[in-house]
């Protein structure tokens, strides 16, 4: 089996390419992590749709603040200057085109930049929540996902089959394998693992992949 990224790195991967002080917005599961990787020197500021700016990484165990908690009702701190605020306002951040960025996962994305990321089935969250929103209106929209599914389906694909989040939003896919942008609606290869080759990241991802220059090595430290 192809050794691959785990969620952690993943979301390491993603954090190195947020800008200092950028407003960021955590999608539910392991999008979240993206708030321990802050690279030195560089602070994002995270928001959550249920009213909080300015939230840091989750807190040790047993030390947790309930009343302190992100749209996926995890346990968060608070950075120096953090705010709440209704979720009538949050949202009207996210509508009005304040935040930088927003980092989800998915089940599908499609070459063209489509997205489909939720489920009314028995292992998906069984609403859309604010990501229809957030992914119209954040400048950057980013997923995390590993490159296929469980049973070994392309999840990067020609046309998404899934209930669509949103039309021609994605604009960058970190996996497992790779890091890939969407481009004039098509996949551009960014960075592969050394470990897999061209022919076979192609053989698990279900559009073509093109190339836009020197493909990187996509690499991460051990977490």
């Amino acid at each position: 089996m192809t050794p691959k990224l785990t969620n952690a790195q993943i979301a390491w991967r993603a954090a190195q390419d947020i800008a200092d002080g950028a407003y960021v917005n955590l999608g539910i599961g392991f999008p979240e992590m993206v708030a321990k990787f802050q690279p030195p020197g560089r602070q994002a500021v995270f928001h959550t749709e249920n009213g909080v700016l300015g939230f840091g990484e989750a807190p040790p165990a047993g030390t947790e603040d309930w009343d302190l908690i992100n749209a996926g009702k995890k346990a968060i701190t608070l950075k120096p200057g953090a705010a709440f605020f209704h979720h009538a306002d949050s949202f009207a951040m996210v509508r009005g085109g304040h935040l930088d960025v927003a980092i989800l996962g998915a089940y599908q994305v499609a070459q063209n930049g489509d997205l489909a990321n939720w489920s009314t089935g028995p292992r998906g969250v069984p609403a859309v929540g604010g990501a229809m929103d957030l992914v119209h209106g954040a400048r950057r929209v980013a997923v995390l996902t590993d490159h296929v599914t469980r049973d070994g389906k392309p999840k990067l694909v020609e046309t998404c089959t899934l209930p669509l989040t949103g039309v021609g939003c994605v604009t960058r896919v970190y996996t497992s394998l790779a890091v890939v942008d969407v481009q004039d609606g098509r996949f551009v290869l960014r960075e592969k693992l050394s470990t897999i080759s061209l022919d076979d990241l192609q053989a698990v991802t279900g559009a073509r992949l093109h190339l836009d220059g020197a493909v990187g090595d996509l690499a991460a430290p051990e977490l």
